[in-house]
């Protein structure tokens, strides 16, 4: 299987790189409209802050190619700040829209609830909690905990393309989306030990059967 791990410049290309080639999946990194064209399915990294991403993406016109993906319903996921670009828009820095594939608005974590402070960024280990099964994941999870590194989450979402959540201080906080052909992850994956390889793995093996 081929996969296609969009390069604009904003993602640990590496880890998530060396990831799919455990997994056993021949890996293009590229920007070029044509090699990714070449692919099974794409993987959509990022790092970083969310204005710069979509500048990122529009300067390359990757955004263009990306709703392109996104009405031919091809196979994408994306992670950390890679699924955050797909919702409807961001705060951070300054109001920015998104690609639109999910509904919402991504949000900084405010720091505190009614009785106590909370650190932020929310980094680490996190139980996921499973609501809707997609299709790609046929079989229960044995490991519960994920890897999070992240200041800002999605929020106001649309409750039918929540598949995970992880709780941070009483807060629902999106792990995995879907909609269609299009997943996102908010944890890495790629660092998250047992479960994140064996979710890339059911994920690889759901674009597989399409």
């Amino acid at each position: 299987m081929k996969i296609g791990v969009i390069d604009y410049g904003m993602g640990n290309l590496f880890s998530v790189e060396q990831a799919l080639k455990r997994l056993g999946c021949e890996v293009v990194v590229s920007a070029d409209e044509k090699m990714l064209d070449t692919t099974d399915a794409l993987l959509l990294p990022g790092v970083g802050a969310f204005p710069d991403a979509r500048k990122r993406l529009a300067e390359t016109k990757l955004d263009c190619y990306l709703q392109k993906v996104y009405s031919e319903n091809r196979p994408l996921l994306g992670i950390c700040l890679g699924m955050q670009l797909l919702f409807e828009q961001s705060d951070e820095v300054t109001p920015t829209k998104g690609l639109g594939f999910f509904k919402g608005c991504i949000t900084r974590f405010t720091g505190m609830t009614e009785d106590q402070l909370y650190r932020v960024p929310h980094m680490g280990w996190n139980e996921l909690i499973l609501t809707n099964q997609p299709a790609w994941l046929n079989n229960e999870i044995a490991a519960k905990h994920v890897y999070f590194v992240h200041s800002y989450y999605a929020k106001n979402i649309e409750e039918s393309e929540l598949v995970a959540y992880a709780d941070y201080y009483g807060m629902k906080v999106p792990g995995i989306v879907t909609n269609g052909s299009v997943t996102g992850m908010q944890f890495h994956p790629e660092k998250s030990g047992e479960l994140g390889i064996y979710l890339l793995e059911q994920w690889l093996k759901g674009v597989k059967v399409c």
